[in-house]
């Protein structure tokens, strides 16, 4: 059976905005005020939390891991009690996501969030049941771009995992799908813009309702 598996933050929901409100409020709970820019900071949100505190922290001369460390707990925290006021999912993002299920391809999402808050999102987006599976950072012992992380993904969601393709926005993604030895698609619409390009993915789409045609070119 063939399969679509899609990452999450960058790829089916801007939660950029989320991400880094977080972060800031965990810089204000030190006396730090903002240290990310929504705009200019979202290519960053979408790396993960350590990222965004690493960036932050840069701007005030502390660079320790160790104080990255102990804002990354209080991070999750603020991000789960305000996890969907500026998330929105992309355009077409679930039409296209319907469209395939009723082509007979398994859909599911391979994320590095916390499998925890990534349900949560879903839910809260009203999105979670049209996936198969749902595998975060801490669902297995590893994660992307680990292959394991995205081979079983696949299995769970009943999808060969020699028949998918991964649909991403970072090279994370890219590596995890060439890890695994399946193509990988990266979406041009995120924060990444056409910087993705540069990844040389198997595919690459400016808007949703591209993919269909790009799925069947890779895996048929």
């Amino acid at each position: 059976m063939r399969g679509v598996i899609f990452d999450l933050d960058g790829t089916l929901a801007d939660t950029s905005g989320d991400l880094i409100a977080a972060a800031n409020a965990c810089f204000h709970d030190l006396g730090l005020g903002d240290l990310l820019d929504p705009i200019g900071d979202a290519a960053t949100a979408l790396r993960g939390g350590r990222a965004m505190l690493r960036l932050g922290f840069s701007r005030v001369d502390q660079h320790g891991e160790e104080v990255v460390d102990a804002q990354y707990q209080p991070l999750l925290s603020h991000y789960a009690r305000a996890i969907d006021r500026h998330t929105v999912l992309y355009p077409q993002a679930m039409a296209t996501v319907r469209a395939l299920k009723a082509k007979g391809y398994k859909v599911a999402i391979c994320t590095n969030k916390p499998e925890a808050l990534a349900r949560q999102l879903m839910v809260s987006l009203g999105a979670l049941n049209e996936f198969g599976a749902l595998l975060g950072a801490d669902s297995l012992a590893v994660r992307k771009p680990d292959p394991e992380h995205l081979i079983e993904t696949a299995r769970r969601a009943g999808a060969d995992p020699n028949r998918i393709v991964l649909v991403g926005d970072t090279a994370t993604d890219r590596d995890a799908a060439r890890n695994a030895g399946v193509p990988a698609i990266l979406v041009t619409f995120g924060p990444g813009g056409d910087d993705v390009r540069a990844l040389e993915p198997e595919g690459l789409i400016g808007h949703f309702d591209e993919l269909e045609a790009e799925v069947h070119r890779l895996i048929g």
